[in-house]
C-alpha cells in the first residue's frame, strides 16, 4: 500500500494531479471533507469503479486512513496507482489544512447513532441494577433498533437526529447573482 502525506496532497491543490475519492458515508463527508474530494463510500466502490479517473492516480480518504486502506487492498488487483492519504481527514486537520463542511455538525449522523444508543444501553442497564429490573428493556430496545437499522439499512433513529437544527445543512452566505433572461432560455432549452 502506499501513502501520501496530508502536506504532499496540500501542494497539489491547485492543480490536482490526483483524483481524491472519499470512502467514507454520505454524511462524514458532508461533517467535513477534502477540498475536490468526491464522496464514493466504502461500501458503493465496487458498484462505482466507472466513476474513478482512468487518466489520473487515486488517493483514498477516509477519516484516519483505515477504511481507505481496505479500500486501497480491494482494489489493487484493477489498479496499482492507488494511494491512502496517510491520517485521513484527521491529518488533514491536524496539520491546519481547510475542510469543506457542508452541516453545522462536524460530527456524523453515525457517530450521533452510536453516542445516542450507547448511552441509551448504558442507562438501561444501569437504571435495571439500581431502580428496577424493567429498565433493561429500554437496552433490549436499542438493541431490537440496531438489528432494524442494520437488516432494513433503515434508522429511524439517524432519521431522527437528521432531522435535529444542528445536522441541518449550511445556508449559502454568497449571493447568488439572478439569472438573466437569456441564461433562462438556455437553460429552458437544455433541459429538454
Amino acid at each position: 500500500m502506499k501513502v501520501i502525506t496530508a502536506p504532499e496532497l496540500a501542494a497539489n491543490q491547485s492543480s490536482p494531479l490526483a483524483q481524491r475519492v472519499d470512502v467514507r458515508s454520505a454524511t462524514e463527508f458532508a461533517a467535513g471533507h477534502i477540498p475536490g474530494a468526491v464522496n464514493i463510500p466504502m461500501e458503493q466502490v465496487e458498484s462505482r469503479l466507472s466513476d474513478f479517473s482512468t487518466t489520473l492516480p487515486v488517493v483514498l480518504i477516509c477519516q484516519s486512513g483505515t477504511r481507505a486502506a481496505l479500500v486501497s487492498d480491494m482494489l489493487w488487483q484493477c489498479r496499482q496507482d492507488l494511494r491512502v492519504l496517510e491520517g485521513g481527514t484527521a491529518a488533514w486537520a491536524k496539520a491546519g489544512l481547510a475542510l469543506v463542511v457542508n452541516t453545522k455538525s462536524r460530527w456524523s449522523l453515525e457517530r450521533q447513532v452510536r453516542l445516542i444508543a450507547g448511552l441509551m444501553v448504558l442507562f438501561g442497564v444501569a437504571l435495571g441494577v439500581i431502580l428496577d429490573v424493567r429498565w433493561v428493556y429500554l437496552s433490549g430496545f436499542v438493541g431490537l433498533g440496531l438489528t432494524f437499522a442494520g437488516l432494513s439499512d433503515i434508522c429511524p433513529m439517524g432519521i431522527l437526529l437528521g432531522k435535529m437544527p444542528w445536522n441541518a445543512a449550511r445556508e449559502c452566505k454568497t449571493p447568488v447573482p439572478p439569472i438573466s433572461s437569456d441564461a433562462r432560455a438556455v437553460q429552458g432549452s437544455a433541459s429538454l
